[in-house]
């Protein structure tokens, strides 16, 4: 008893981890730039590191928004790392790369960040054909500079980093299995009584909510979602990234995602955007406790639900606040306006933009929708533009506009196969 109050009152069995993901710097929300948003978060971020005395920053993938990220993305993340050095000397800071990432531009710094004691693992990290664990593993320490854990850092795997696996079942799932078990058994061999064990992944799990205007579904689709037992008991905390809507995978406390910091489109601007602090507890997980991020623009839809008629719709336009002079552009709240019309309206855009003339919102999406299709109003719901669809709708679309008989489960896997290798052609 002696020894473990002593043991508590030094600190020996509590650290802090704070897991966040999905920044997707360099984005925008039809063609309008989140840079202050995000530069907004940055400025949070880094208080709040502060003010929770975190001993270790966890970021789950997808830094950036594309491979290849404008110039201001990429300063912004350098900034905020340099930022993070010069604040908090003693912070461990380990990133993965995500599906949105070039692997080979965010290794790229690899030897810069090293001597700042940053760990960047990009892509998946081999030396002389066998999976680099002197990359994958990664220690953390406490503020007094002693290991409390180790974390298997893995990033998003792509089906080129993946074994050939000998199995009945899945080929891809069960690569997936293989890369995190070797990492995560060459990490048991390697902690000590008393730390516990942390892996970071960049993945598609069951059970778990997709958001698909902004999500990705990665790894050769839908079907090839990971079982949440890629993470045994042993594992204290499994910090992941992938999905915008902050979620417990299958029930289980320690294994989270974190969620993006902001809204990413606008169905996403219920989700409850946070960051997550992580308290382990020796060997095992403690508390997990959500830090809601700041909201620095609003989302707002006329109508709140179904689409009405032009002349509502133009009257709840007329009745939203007025831009006051000093409000920032960063704070000014986007607008998606959905109207319900019998035909197509050529003067559409002007009325609404007219309405909106000293308003505080910002129109970004104005979607009609036609009642003149014999469906009832209710029953009628806003178009979805090509942009929002994904590469696997429009597949399915155009295969069901051709063919009559249902698509054979080989011929999706193989569209996916193909989608991976032209969107990862780009990094």
């Amino acid at each position: 008893m002696l020894e473990a109050a002593r043991a508590a009152e030094e600190g020996w069995y509590w650290m802090r981890l704070l897991h966040t993901s999905d920044w997707h710097l360099g984005h925008t929300l039809y063609d309008v730039s989140r840079e202050a948003e995000h530069a907004a978060f940055l400025d949070w971020l880094l208080v709040t590191l502060e003010a929770e005395s975190v001993d270790a920053l966890l970021i789950a993938g997808d830094i950036f928004d594309t491979a290849n990220p404008s110039a201001e993305a990429q300063a912004a993340w350098y900034h905020f790392i340099a930022r993070v050095r010069r604040k908090l000397h003693k912070l461990d800071v380990v990133v993965i790369g995500g599906n949105h990432d070039s692997a080979a531009r965010l290794d790229a710094p690899d030897p810069l960040f090293a001597a700042l004691g940053v760990r960047v693992v990009g892509g998946l990290p081999r030396a002389q054909g066998s999976l680099d664990f002197e990359r994958l593993l990664v220690p953390l320490h406490d503020s007094r500079g002693r290991v409390k854990a180790w974390v298997a850092a893995v990033p998003y795997l792509r089906p080129s980093d993946l074994p050939m696996v000998q199995t009945e079942g899945d080929r891809l799932i069960e690569g997936v299995r293989e890369v995190y078990g070797l990492t995560l058994e060459s990490a048991r061999r390697r902690k000590q009584s008393g730390q516990a064990l942390v892996a970071m992944g960049h993945c598609y799990m069951t059970g778990a909510e997709l958001s698909l205007l902004s999500e990705r579904k990665i790894l050769g689709g839908n079907q090839h979602a990971l079982p949440v037992d890629l993470f045994p008991a042993d594992v204290a905390y499994a910090a992941l990234g992938h999905l915008h809507k902050a979620q417990r995978v299958g029930g289980h406390e320690g294994v989270r995602y974190s969620g993006s910091p902001i809204p990413l489109s606008l169905s996403e601007a219920h989700y409850r955007h946070q960051v997550l602090l992580v308290e382990l507890d020796g060997e095992g997980l403690g508390t997990v406790r959500p830090l809601s991020v700041p909201r620095t623009a609003e989302m707002l839809r006329v109508p709140a639900r179904e689409a009405v008629p032009l002349e509502e719709v133009l009257e709840q336009l007329a009745a939203l606040p007025a831009l006051e002079p000093d409000m920032p552009e960063r704070n000014r709240p986007y607008l998606e306006v959905c109207v319900s019309l019998p035909r197509p309206e050529p003067l559409l855009r002007r009325k609404v933009e007219a309405v909106l003339e000293g308003k505080a919102a910002r129109l970004v999406k104005l979607t009609p929708s036609y009642t003149g299709t014999g469906h009832a109003l209710a029953e009628t719901q806003p178009g979805i533009s090509l942009r929002e669809r994904t590469p696997e709708e429009v597949f399915k679309a155009r295969y069901a506009r051709d063919y009559q008989e249902p698509m054979a489960p080989a011929l999706l896997e193989s569209f996916h196969t193909l989608l991976t290798a032209v969107q990862e052609d780009a990094s």
